[in-house]
């Protein structure tokens, strides 16, 4: 079970994520599984809501990067509503978000746009609109109660929720909506797998990406200025030599892990390395500038 304390100004909210379809347009391959960026698609939406008080995974248990609760329909395979019911029933907080497992692109910005457009005003649900304005409601925040009500409703009309479709459920609430084609991008295909994969690796994208996947690879919860160490970098290479960047950059974060600091404790150690570097390439500058029995070098007098 997830239980983590809500961060910042996103205030208490549940999740649950959808991840038990049959991946059809994939010839039902395990679509959470598959990885863009080195991660799987599951990992990548759990660690957008990492700080949800309650997540729950709609599908069958598997390995993921943070723990969660596991929960699934009945009949497996019922539907996203029937799925969603499932999902919804161990959570207690007054809004949830609700997602599928398959947004590379989800940010923890976007959930907090989510659950701020939706705190806003009296609307029951936010959710994210695609490039073509179109409605997705696998990517957005809504008010519990109003959920359950209309499941309720759903319910008793058709005697069953399984195979019923969103549209069904969403055509009860009241909805704002929030335009964002980037983070409501969703792999249906493999060529949406491989427009990800090759989204992450522009220049713009591939080092946050980079920090992240390597961040959840070694169960590393820190969020560090990264231009700090990259400045850091950059100096030792130019004023040391070429490997001392990674070398550098490396203990550095020795020293912090050592005083068991954060993200200051970073910083810290790596504003007194850059300066070393700096004092370094000065020396070498001057040493270079100063020739032969000049009565100006460093040793005259």
């Amino acid at each position: 079970m997830t239980s983590n304390e809500p961060g910042g100004t996103t205030g208490a909210y549940d999740a649950v994520v959808l991840a038990g379809g049959g991946a059809r347009r994939l010839g039902g391959a395990d679509k959470p599984g598959v990885r863009v960026g080195g991660r799987p698609l599951l990992d990548r939406v759990l660690g957008a809501c990492a700080d949800a008080r309650t997540t729950v995974v709609v599908a069958d248990p598997r390995t993921t990067a943070r723990p969660v609760r596991w929960a699934r329909e009945d009949p497996p395979g019922a539907g996203p509503v029937a799925a969603l019911d499932a999902g919804l029933r161990p959570t207690t907080a007054d809004d949830v978000l609700v997602l599928s497992a398959d947004l590379p692109f989800l940010a923890p910005g976007t959930v907090r746009r989510l659950l701020g457009a939706l705190r806003a005003g009296r609307a029951e649900g936010a959710l994210l609109t695609d490039a073509d304005g179109r409605d997705q409601p696998l990517v957005a925040a809504y008010r519990t109660a109003a959920l359950r009500r209309e499941l309720g409703l759903l319910g008793a009309a058709h005697g069953t929720l399984a195979g019923l479709p969103l549209r069904r459920l969403t055509a009860g609430l009241d909805l704002t909506r929030v335009p964002d084609p980037v983070a409501a991008f969703d792999c249906d295909t493999w060529d949406d797998i491989a427009a990800a994969r090759a989204r992450i690796r522009e220049h713009g994208h591939v080092l946050d990406e980079w920090i992240s996947a390597v961040k959840d690879e070694l169960g590393i919860d820190l969020d560090v200025d990264t231009g700090v160490l990259l400045d850091l970098a950059r100096d030792a290479a130019h004023g040391v030599a070429r490997p001392a960047a990674p070398l550098t950059t490396f203990l550095v974060g020795y020293a912090a892990a050592q005083t068991q600091g954060g993200p200051e404790a970073v910083a810290e150690a790596a504003r007194k390395a850059a300066a070393l570097a700096l004092r370094w390439a000065a020396e070498a500058e001057q040493e270079a500038e100063a020739k032969p029995g000049d009565a100006t070098g460093p040793d005259a007098g």
